[in-house]
């Protein structure tokens, strides 16, 4: 079995924390590795208290940057930038290269990132679409490394799971969950990142009640014997391929 390595493809800087900052800090309390890729800063369309303030596109950059660094370490993950840029966000073939690159070095054995669908914000589903296919591209001994040279077998990666995580106007995305996480204990370390971004304060409070709501959720449906206490925090995602296994569960 491959060690365990969480893969996060995030569309702005501050994405990851909202959506998944649960799962990455459970994945790096359980001791596996976490590494976020952050597409840009979303210094155009995410800043918009910084643009109020008179700040400049440099100044704001250099503060999603910051941002994304403290809250990454808040959550104990590996954190790296590609600076494509937001509103919108293009992919380009080039952009597409450097993300099967990460995909290669990282060798996930999960993967999460936006859906498919967002009618708010199509940054999210551009980044999405380059995941997944990252992913594939990332799996083909054909297809070279960002230097031209043919990967080699260890170079090439098997086939991650993908989850999409929640995105900020759930029911107009059609986001419909079908996996439930228990975050629990890692909710503090969530918390600890949400406040590492006070260019996007007015998120902190929306996404501890959601973690609320999700954790209702996740106690409804685990069973009556599992004893989880009241307090359960959670977040929710959607499977994107079959899940396979030996056993049903």
């Amino acid at each position: 079995m491959p060690n365990p390595s969480l893969l996060v493809v995030s569309a702005h800087a501050g994405d990851f924390v909202w959506r998944a900052g649960g799962a990455i800090a459970a994945a790096t309390m359980r001791g596996e590795r976490a590494t976020v890729v952050c597409l840009s800063y979303g210094e155009r369309g995410e800043s918009a208290s910084q643009w109020l303030a008179g700040k400049g596109l440099d100044e704001i950059t250099a503060l999603r940057r910051a941002e994304a660094e403290a809250a990454a370490a808040a959550l104990g993950a590996e954190v790296e930038f590609l600076d494509l840029g937001d509103y919108p966000l293009v992919p380009t073939p080039e952009a597409l290269v450097a993300l099967v690159e990460v995909f290669r070095r990282v060798q996930p054995t999960v993967v999460l990132t936006h859906p498919l669908a967002d009618p708010y914000n199509g940054d999210h589903p551009a980044a999405a679409r380059m995941a997944l296919e990252a992913r594939v591209l990332a799996q083909a001994i054909g297809v070279p490394n960002a230097d031209g040279s043919v990967p080699t077998q260890e170079q090439i990666i098997g086939a991650p799971p993908v989850f999409f995580f929640e995105p900020h106007q759930s029911e107009q995305s059609d986001f419909k969950p079908n996996v439930l996480l228990d975050i629990t204990a890692a909710f503090p370390a969530k918390r600890a990142a949400m406040e590492c971004l006070p260019a996007q304060r007015h998120m902190w409070s929306y996404y501890t009640d959601l973690a609320v709501r999700r954790g209702v959720q996740v106690k409804r449906n685990a069973g009556p014997n599992l004893g989880l206490p009241h307090e359960t925090m959670g977040e929710a995602y959607v499977r994107y391929y079959p899940q396979v296994t030996g056993v049903l569960e």
